[in-house]
C-alpha cells in the first residue's frame, strides 16, 4: 500500500487506522488491538505518521521513528474541527491524517524517554502533595467539630498537634487523640515520600546542563526547572518567547473583532501545573526583585504603580516564561541587565 499519510486514533485496547494516499484518498481503514499496531506500523515503507499528542503517544512516537518514520503529535483540540459529521473513532483517525496535511498545524515534538520520566516523578509529587493538602485540611475539621480553631500553616498546626498528644488534655477524648497520633504518622511518611522526590529533583538539576542553566533565572528552582526542561524540551520548537507563555496559558485571552482588539484575563490553556509553579515562582521572587535597581525591578515597579499585586506576579510569571525560552533557545545563563528587554 502507498500510504502517505497514517492517522492514528489512539485507545487503550484498540486504535482505529485511516491511511490516505498522495492525493489525499483513503485507501486504508483498519481497526486493531493496540498491542498489534506497532508489528502493523513497523511494517511500512517510510511514511507520515500522525496521532494526537495523549496518553501513550509519545512511546510510539519514539518506536515509529526508530522504523523510519516521520513523526506528527497534534493537541486534540486542533484536530477536533476536522470531523465530519458524526463522532466515531473512524472519522477521529480519518481527522488525524487530515490536520497532519494541513501546512499551518501546529505539531507537538515527540518527548524523549528520559523526558517522560521526569515527567512521571513531577506527576508522583503532584500527587502525594494533593494527598497531604486533604490530610491537614481533614485534620482541621476534625479539630474544628471539637471547637478548635487550628492556626494557619502546617508547621503551626504540627505544633498544636503535639499538644494535643497529651493524655490530660481534655479536649480531645481518648480514641479521638488515638485517631489524630494515626493521621499525623500518614502525614510524616507523605513528608518522607516528597522529601525523597524533592532530593531526586535535586540530584537531577545539577546533572542536567539545561535545568542548571534555568536554575539561574530568578524564581526557577529545582522543581521548575526539571520541570520545564521535561515538558519544553527543544526551545526551538517555539518561534519566540511569547509562543512558550501562550503555550502555558500565561498571555491574555483575545476576543477582537471588527478590527477592535479586546483583551481578557489569561487564557489558563496548556500545562497546569507548569502554570501554577511559575506563578508560585514568581509570587516568591518578587519582593526581592521589586527592591533591585535592575532593568527587570524598574519593570516590575513601574507595573505595582499601575495595577494590582495579584497582576503583577501573573505578569511576571509570564516573563518568567519568556526567559526561560531564551535560555534553553540561546544556551546561555540568566543575565539581569537584559531581563527586562
Amino acid at each position: 500500500m502507498d500510504i502517505v499519510v497514517l492517522g492514528i486514533d489512539l485507545g487503550k485496547n484498540s486504535c482505529s487506522l485511516v491511511g490516505f494516499d498522495a492525493t489525499g484518498g483513503v485507501i486504508l481503514r483498519r481497526r486493531m488491538r493496540r498491542d498489534a499496531v506497532p508489528t502493523f506500523v513497523e511494517a511500512l515503507p517510510s511514511c507520515i505518521v500522525a496521532m494526537e499528542a495523549c496518553c501513550g503517544a509519545h512511546h510510539l512516537g519514539r518506536l515509529f521513528s526508530a522504523c523510519g518514520h516521520e513523526i506528527r503529535l497534534m493537541s486534540p483540540e486542533y484536530v477536533r474541527p476536522y470531523v465530519k459529521a458524526n463522532k466515531n473513532d473512524d472519522r477521529d483517525a480519518e481527522a488525524i491524517a487530515e490536520a497532519a496535511t494541513r501546512p499551518t498545524m501546529r505539531f507537538v515534538p515527540v518527548k524523549s524517554e528520559a523526558q517522560s520520566d521526569i515527567q512521571a516523578l513531577h506527576r508522583g509529587r503532584s500527587r502525594l502533595v494533593a494527598e497531604r493538602t486533604a490530610l491537614i485540611n481533614h485534620l482541621r475539621a476534625l479539630l474544628l467539630e471539637r471547637g478548635i480553631v487550628a492556626p494557619k500553616g502546617r508547621k503551626q498546626l504540627e505544633a498544636q498537634l503535639t499538644v494535643f498528644a497529651d493524655e490530660d488534655d481534655p479536649r480531645l477524648s481518648p480514641r479521638m487523640r488515638l485517631l489524630i497520633e494515626d493521621l499525623r504518622a500518614e502525614w510524616r511518611s507523605l513528608d518522607e515520600r516528597i522529601a525523597a522526590f524533592d532530593a531526586e529533583f535535586v540530584a537531577m538539576a545539577r546533572e542536567d546542563e539545561a535545568a542548571r542553566r534555568l536554575a539561574t533565572i530568578p524564581g526557577i528552582g529545582v522543581i521548575n526547572a526539571t520541570a520545564l526542561v521535561a515538558a519544553v524540551g527543544d526551545a526551538r520548537s517555539f518561534g519566540c518567547g511569547r509562543d512558550l507563555a501562550a503555550w502555558l496559558g500565561l498571555t491574555p485571552r483575545q476576543a477582537t473583532t471588527g478590527g477592535k482588539p479586546r483583551l481578557l484575563g489569561i487564557s489558563k490553556r496548556g500545562n497546569r501545573y507548569l502554570r501554577a509553579n511559575l506563578i508560585h515562582g514568581a509570587r516568591a521572587v518578587l519582593p526581592r526583585l521589586v527592591t533591585q535597581d535592575s532593568p527587570l525591578g524598574r519593570w516590575i515597579r513601574s507595573l505595582l504603580e499601575r495595577t494590582h499585586k495579584n497582576v503583577v506576579v501573573v505578569a511576571l510569571a509570564a516573563k518568567l516564561a519568556r526567559i526561560v525560552w531564551a535560555v534553553l533557545r540561546k544556551e546561555r545563563g540568566f543575565d539581569p541587565l537584559i531581563a527586562a528587554a
